[in-house]
């Protein structure tokens, strides 16, 4: 399964306070700000898609779930073994969520940074290192980070630009039709 992890994921999902092991454990897919096939939509939430591989442990994780937060407000199914879990956003990060939405990463406050790591473990070839966690390089508009964009994209950055893809809501809407291809 490979869908590109959209700006929602990036985020948004970290501010929800779900263990990370828990998310990637039960076939975390990618977060949405709405789904194009619901009638209802749901204001400042957000929709995280899964494809469990086992339903009885991805069970538990759901239960967990609403015992741990009020913000889980809903779970629904999709063909294909697809789970929807709905979570309403924490609301005195409305602000930031909406300087998010405007691709101004930069701009977010410090207290909406704070809860994302700084670093982050990474495992390769069976080694376990830290590295800078990609919000941290994209809040602080890291030298490596605009280093890389100005090769591949062979332009100089100005101070005032951010250094990751804005907001475009195409990528942010629940399409299940679309990631059906992917699954």
């Amino acid at each position: 399964m490979s869908v590109k992890k959209n700006i929602t994921s990036i985020f948004m999902v970290p501010t929800l306070k779900i263990p990370k092991d828990q998310i990637k454990d039960n076939g975390f897919i990618n977060a949405y700000i709405s789904d194009s096939r619901r009638e209802v939509q749901y204001k400042d939430c957000i929709h995280l898609l899964f494809r469990p591989t086992n339903l009885d442990k991805f069970r538990e994780f759901v239960d967990s779930e609403y015992e741990r937060t009020k913000d889980l407000i809903e779970d629904y199914d999709y063909e294909n073994g697809l789970v929807v879990l709905v979570y309403k956003l924490d609301s005195k990060y409305k602000k930031d969520f909406d300087i998010v939405r405007q691709g101004q990463y930069s701009k977010t406050s410090k207290k909406f940074q704070d809860l994302f790591s700084k670093t982050v473990k990474i495992e390769r070839l069976g080694l376990h290192k830290d590295e800078i966690s990609l919000q941290y390089r994209i809040f602080q508009k890291s030298k490596d980070l605009i280093l890389f964009w100005e090769e591949k994209l062979d332009v100089t950055f100005e101070d005032d630009q951010e250094v990751w893809d804005g907001f475009e809501e195409v990528n942010e809407v629940l399409n299940v039709d679309k990631i059906k291809e992917h699954v």
